[in-house]
């Protein structure tokens, strides 16, 4: 099995935000959730609980957007 992107999750105080996604995103995001758990040999956690890291690490790895930052500051 290819490694995936997310590693463990990080127990972080939250901001609560709401967001409606479409069908498939949600199935995909439980799908995720259960590979994820069978990699790491953890539970698998609640679909909106991987919502933050998957974010946080697309604008981690967006090179357009870390320059776009780096020149506003």
């Amino acid at each position: 099995m290819t490694k995936l992107k997310l590693g463990p999750l990080v127990d972080d105080k939250p901001v609560k935000v709401t967001v409606e996604l479409p069908a498939t995103v949600h199935r995909d995001l439980v799908a995720y959730a259960a590979a994820l758990a069978a990699e790491t040999g953890g539970d698998a956690v609640p679909p909106e609980k991987l919502v933050s890291p998957m974010l946080a690490r697309f604008m981690a790895t967006d090179r357009a957007f870390r320059r776009h930052r780096s020149q506003a500051n």
